[in-house]
Formats: structure tokens, sequence, C-alpha cells
């Protein structure tokens, strides 16, 4: 039986406005417990990984941390097939961790509707079910949130963003999974590229609006709403679809949204300054915690891909620079963030006091402080230095 303490909660996935998807396509990132310490210094609270890998799940434990988990695109057809794997992958995945670990979300599948494999796009809403099913079986279902994430390639004609449709040929799966999600409580997860967008038609977006810099913007003449920058015009396209299917009150959440640092030749825009500038201006714009011009009393939120840069990714040389921090842990650029300190230097509890002269000091510490056995005070041109074991 679940613990008693879940009782009366409603299943909600996301703290704030800002998260972090922790990709580990890589072979030289840190280990989980040391992502945890990162995280918590850089107060990021909402996490997205692409699976369920028990190391990490492990490493959350008592961290504090809202955690959504993925069951990745190879499971779905199983999951879709048989609800009993279903129960067991929840039972094994999310009962055996929480409430320890916070598990909050369950993504299933990535970017499915709109890809190329139909079969993969038919099993979907079966595959949601069944883990919805086997959270409901569990006494789950009041804590963790069943959402799929959404590429743009699910949606026509997205601009002007009033314009925009859901494409036809994913329609039928869409409007099945909307009904669901609507029974469940859960939002339309969006995974909106700006910088994909601008890569693709250079010559026809302004950098600086797809940048969040200052620019004349656009305009939409049949609702009259002004946008400044291609991150809220791509999220109300989206609102607009969901109107136009009939599902008006349901809120859009970005799960993934970032710009790559480096790129290949033909990847101009993949530079350094642009992704410190895009994640730079969209930290600020989370922070203000207000919606768009469609929906502007419904605060946006979004989780940035990626925190790390990861060399173990396929494709273009962009899909590896996404990150946030270098393998190493320390920034890629600054945008606020601290660098990842080694275990040694946070786990020594260390004073810098300004005090004259140290013996007193030394005296009122040992005297307001019994408990501690050793105090070794060091002496760094005028500072003076203190540890305490």
């Amino acid at each position: 039986m679940l613990p008693s303490a879940f009782g009366n909660v409603t299943a909600k996935a996301f703290t704030g406005t800002y998260g972090i998807n922790y990709g580990r396509l890589a072979n030289n990132i840190p280990s989980p417990s040391e992502v945890v310490r990162l995280l918590k210094a850089a107060k990021i609270k909402n996490v997205r990984i692409y699976d369920a890998d028990h190391s990490v799940l492990d490493a959350f434990n008592g961290s504090g941390l809202d955690l959504v988990i993925g069951l990745n695109n190879g499971l779905v057809k199983e999951m879709s097939n048989n609800a009993d794997h279903a129960l067991n992958w929840v039972r094994e995945n999310v009962q055996a961790y929480v409430p320890n670990t916070h598990i909050v979300g369950i993504a299933v599948g990535n970017e499915v509707l709109g890809g190329d494999d139909l079969d993969l796009q038919s099993a979907l809403y079966g595959a949601v079910k069944n883990i919805y099913n086997a959270t409901q079986k569990l006494q789950l279902n009041r804590v963790v949130q069943i959402t799929t994430a959404h590429s743009q390639a699910v949606f026509s004609n997205s601009y002007p963003p009033s314009s925009c449709v859901f494409n036809e040929n994913v329609f039928q799966h869409m409007k099945k999974l909307l009904e669901l999600f609507t029974e469940m409580g859960s939002p339309f997860c969006l995974n909106a590229y700006p910088f994909l967008a601008y890569m693709g038609s250079p010559d026809q977006i302004d950098i600086n609006y797809a940048l969040f810099n200052p620019t004349d913007g656009i305009y939409d003449e049949k609702t009259k709403l002004h946008y400044d920058n291609m991150l809220d015009a791509q999220i109300d396209a989206a609102y607009a679809a969901l109107e136009d299917a009939g599902f008006n009150k349901m809120e859009v959440i970005v799960t993934e949204t970032g710009w790559a640092s480096h790129g290949d030749a033909n990847e101009g825009a993949a530079t350094f300054e642009n992704a410190r500038t895009y994640n730079y201006n969209l930290r600020k714009r989370l922070s203000k915690r207000k919606g768009t011009p469609r929906r502007p009393k419904t605060m946006l939120k979004a989780y940035i891909f990626a925190l790390f840069n990861e060399n173990s990714k396929t494709g273009a040389t962009s899909e590896r620079n996404f990150g946030l921090y270098k393998p190493d842990g320390t920034v890629a650029y600054d945008i606020g963030f601290p660098p990842l300190k080694s275990s040694s230097t946070s786990s020594r509890l260390s004073i810098k006091i300004l005090v004259e002269p140290a013996i007193n000091f030394h005296y009122s510490l040992s005297y307001m402080c019994p408990h501690i056995s050793h105090i070794f005070v060091a002496f760094i041109q005028s500072d003076v230095i203190v540890f305490l074991v």
C-alpha cells in the first residue's frame, strides 16, 4: 500500500518556472551524485531524464529535487501491448523509489507523433493508457503525472501563431491522447526550439527575435497580439492548435528548449555567444513568472536542454553541444549558475573570518562549540581560515 502521506496529493510535475533536461549520452560527465550536488547548488529543482536508470534514482534519493523519468521509445510498443509489463515497470521504477526519490512524472516516449515509425505512433496511446492504469492500481496517480513530449512536426502552418492546427497525419492519434490527458489532468508537452526554426530559415527570421533580443517582432492580425520573441509565438501556436481541436483549457509546458554553442560549418548560428544570449534571456524571461500573449495568466514553464554537452550523441555537431555545463562540471558559458565543486571542497566546513586577535577567537569558538574536537587555524596574509573537524 502507498504511504498515507500521499493520500490527497494531486499530481503536479513542475514547481516554479525553470527546469533542466539531464541527458546522459556521454562517457565523460559527472556521476549522478555529483549532478545532484550541482543541481542543488544551482537551485534547479525540476529535472527530466530520458529513462529510469536506477543509479540516477538512487542518487536523487533524499535530494528534494523533483524528477520526471522517461519510458523511452524502445519500450512504447511493449507497454502498449502488455498491461502487466506496464504494471511491473511502474512498480520497479516508481513505486520502489517514492517518496524518498521525488518522482513526479513519467514521460511516455519522446517526439513519437510526427515521426517515421507509424507502428510506434499507433502504440503510443496504449502505452500511455497502460502506464496510467498502472499508477492507478498502485495508488500513484495522485503523485505521478503522465505525459508525452511532442516536436513541432505535429503542427501545420504555425505562422502566424493563430493559424496553427495539428497535422492531418497525426490528428487521429493526437485527439485520443488529448482526451486521455484531459481525463488525467496532464498538460500538453512541447519541445520548442527557436534555434532550429532560425537554422531552417535564416533569411526570413531575425536572429534577435529568436534570441529574445530587442526587435520589432511580429504582429498577428487575427488576434491583434504582438510577439517580441519566437518562443512565445511557438507556444501560442500550440495553444491555437489545441483550441482548434477543442481543448481550450489544456496547459502547454515546454519540455525542451535550448541553443547549441557549437556546430558544423553549415550551423553558423551555433555559437557560444548566441547560446549564452538565448539561455540568459530565457532565464530572465522565466523569472518574470508571466504567460504568453495568448495566455497571459498562465505562467510559462520550461525545461532547458540540456545540462551537459553529450559527446555520444549522433548527428550534427550541434547535437553534442547544447549543454549549460561542460563534462568536467565547469560552465560552458556564464548565465549565473555555479560550477561543480569537488566533493572534498564541499564536504569540508570552512569559515573565513576577520577577527583580531586570532587567539581570542580560537578560545571563543572552543567555548561556544565544545562538540568540535579540533580547530585548525591558518593565517593567509591578513585573513584567518578556520577548519572545524
